[in-house]
C-alpha cells in the first residue's frame, strides 16, 4: 500500500491510499496546506491499529 498526495481542481492538497494492486481504498478531504495533509496521513498511520467497531 502507499499514500499519494495530489492537488485537486480547487488547488487543495488531498491524499488517497492505494492498495498493492493500485486500487484506491481511501480518500482524504481537501487541505489548504500540504503540511496539514501530511499530518492527516501521519495520524492515520499512527492509528492503524485502531479497533473495528460495528454499529
Amino acid at each position: 500500500m502507499k499514500f499519494e498526495v495530489y492537488t485537486d481542481a480547487k488547488d487543495e492538497f488531498r491524499f488517497r491510499l492505494l492498495a498493492g494492486n493500485g486500487e484506491v481504498i481511501a480518500v482524504g478531504e481537501g487541505y489548504k496546506n500540504k503540511s496539514d495533509c501530511l499530518k492527516a496521513i501521519q495520524l492515520l498511520k499512527d492509528c492503524s491499529a485502531a479497533p473495528v467497531e460495528f454499529v
